[in-house]
This record gives structure tokens, C-alpha cells and sequence, in this order.
């Protein structure tokens, strides 16, 4: 799976703010654009710290919707960049950022760094500092400096957050944990990439538990449970998972889901007051297929079966480990 630059984030298309060595142009109003801002201080430019200083003093940061943060904010544990002080600055322009609404940490390619290899710390003082933001999207959970642990996510009460995505090859136990136990009453949509052991991932199905059992997130109605190498047990757990009744929009794509995950799904809670379910990049077989378009599509449910995938010797692999 090849991970690519974004091109929107919050509705809006992604402006990457000019380099300093880079010549004068005419530049969109604040309000309309993601701005992605990536300073590349190893090939001879600015430092992040620099960059950021310039980018505020350059635009009107009170009509700054959406942020885009790249290279130097973000990278692996051999470059310059350090997480944490990325998140120390975010925090501290808060009282300057004050229209800020979507923000999405580490937007690397394979190219930049393996998703494996890209350094994380603790989003938690994002968010405290942002109480108003809407949408939150992160890339990468690994440590690398000394011995910070990488990803974190303390459990806490956001007002208004509607969009959370955790992209990575290996999600912590604790990171999902601390999701589980948030408050988040206006949280319309949760994108969880839960990963594969050998990078990582340390979460399993019954650190979900909460998010399934309809207790919390009273506004969730698109859930994504994905890139997981226990994809048939998930299936299964979402499967008599109370929350599915409010869902719109399920997805378990990009794991290995085979046909035992696949006849969990069928035998469980009903499915077809669904709009999409995704599960492409699976593993299941043509009769399978045929079963869950069958049972499903009558009803008007869009079911994603793409990219159907085979074992190997060496068997199963989720979309994105390293």
C-alpha cells in the first residue's frame, strides 16, 4: 500500500507553504486552504522551529483552518525532528490559531520515512490546547528518542472533536485504551489502524471493547477497525458489538479478513441499515464474496470487496506494517 501526500484535509484542498529559498507568489486567503508545511533542514534549508515561526508571522494564523505538518515536524528517529517539540509548538500558538479547526501530524510518504519508522509522542496537549478542533488525523506511533514510548493518548473530554484517525503499523495497547476511555461526544468518525505485531501493535480486540459496546461516542456513525492482523477476530467482536446499530459506515478493510471473519459478520448484528461497508484488501473467497453481496446489496448497502489478496507461504499481511 503506497501512502501518499494528502491532497484535502477537512474539505480543503492541501497548499504547501513555500520554502524561504523559494520565489514570492501570490498566496489563497488563509480560510481556504489546508496549509502543509514541511522544511527539509537536512538538504540545507530552514529548521521546522524557523519555518513555523515564519509561516505566522507570514499569514493571518486567526483564519488558519486546517494544518498540514510534513517533513521536519515530523520524521524517524534519525532525523532532526522531535515530536514532542512539534507538539510544544503547536501548543503554544494556540492563542494565535484561534479559527483552528483540522490538523494532521506527519504527512510522510514511504518516500520520507517507512510508516514504521515515523516518531510520534503524546497528541494529548494538542487537544487540550485546541478545544475547539473538529479533526484530528495522525500517522506513525513509534518511538526513537532515548526512551520515549511513542504514540500516546491519555484518555480525556473533547466538546467538539467529530474526526479522529490514528494511521499507523502498530497501535499500543495504551493508545487504544485511552481512545476507548475518552469522552468525545461529537465524534462522528473514528479511523483506527491497529496494525500487526512485528511493528508494534501491542492493542487487541478486547481493549476495543468499550468503543463496541455502545456506552460511549454517542455520535459515532463511521467506524473504522482497520489494517489489523487479527481482522476475523474484530469482525467478530464488531459483529455482536452493540454499536453497529447506529453505524452508517463500517470498515474493516486493509487487514486479513478471511471467511471466518466474514461469516461472523453475516451471522451477527444486522448490517444492511449500513451505507458502505469496506473490506477491501481481504483474503476471502469468491464464495464468500458472492454471500456478503447477496445478503447485503438488496438492501442498498455499498460493499467494498477490492483488492482481494491470497495466502502466501508465509501467510496473511495487513495493507500498511512497515
Amino acid at each position: 500500500m503506497t501512502l501518499d501526500h494528502l491532497t484535502h484535509l477537512h474539505g480543503l484542498p492541501v497548499h504547501t507553504f513555500p520554502a524561504l529559498e523559494e520565489p514570492p507568489s501570490p498566496s489563497p486567503a488563509e480560510e481556504t486552504v489546508a496549509w502543509r508545511l514541511s522544511m527539509d533542514e537536512g538538504r540545507g534549508g530552514e529548521s521546522f522551529e524557523e519555518g513555523w515561526q515564519r509561516f505566522l508571522d507570514t499569514v493571518d494564523p486567526a483564519r488558519v483552518r486546517a494544518l498540514v505538518l510534513g517533513v521536519g515536524a515530523y520524521g524517524t528517529e534519525h532525523d532532526h525532528a522531535h515530536p514532542a517539540k512539534t507538539v510544544e509548538l503547536l501548543a503554544g500558538a494556540a492563542d494565535r490559531l484561534t479559527g483552528l479547526e483540522a490538523l494532521y501530524l506527519a504527512d510522510l510518504t514511504f518516500e520520507e520515512a517507512e510508516l514504521s519508522w515515523i516518531v510520534q509522542d503524546d497528541v494529548t496537549p494538542v487537544l487540550a490546547a485546541y478545544p475547539r478542533l473538529r479533526e484530528l488525523g495522525v500517522r506513525g506511533s513509534g518511538g526513537g528518542f532515548g526512551d520515549d514510548p511513542g504514540l500516546r493518548f491519555e484518555a480525556l473530554r473533547h466538546e467538539h472533536l467529530r474526526v479522529l484517525r490514528l494511521e499507523n503499523g502498530g497501535l499500543p495497547a495504551e493508545v487504544a485504551r485511552g481512545v476507548a476511555a475518552s469522552d468525545l461526544p461529537r465524534l462522528e468518525h473514528l479511523d483506527l489502524w491497529i496494525g500487526t505485531e512485528d511493528y508494534g501493535r501491542t492493542a487487541t480486540v478486547a481493549d476495543l471493547a468499550p468503543l463496541l459496546d455502545g456506552g460511549r461516542l454517542p455520535s459515532l456513525r463511521r467506524l473504522g477497525l482497520r489494517n489489523c492482523d487479527l481482522q476475523d477476530e474484530v469482525a467478530a467482536a464488531v459483529a455482536s458489538a452493540p454499536v453497529v446499530a447506529r453505524l452508517s459506515h463500517l470498515d474493516l478493510s486493509l487487514g486479513t479478513l478471511g471467511d471466518a471473519g466474514a461469516e461472523a459478520l453475516l451471522g451477527g448484528r444486522p448490517l444492511t441499515h449500513l451505507q458502505e461497508l469496506d473490506l477491501h484488501h481481504h483474503y476471502l473467497s469468491e464464495p464468500m464474496m458472492t454471500r456478503l453481496r447477496e445478503a447485503l446489496e438488496p438492501s442498498g448497502v455499498r460493499v467494498d470487496l477490492g483488492e482481494r489478496e491470497r495466502d502466501s507461504e508465509y501467510g496473511r499481511y495487513v495493507a500498511a506494517g512497515e
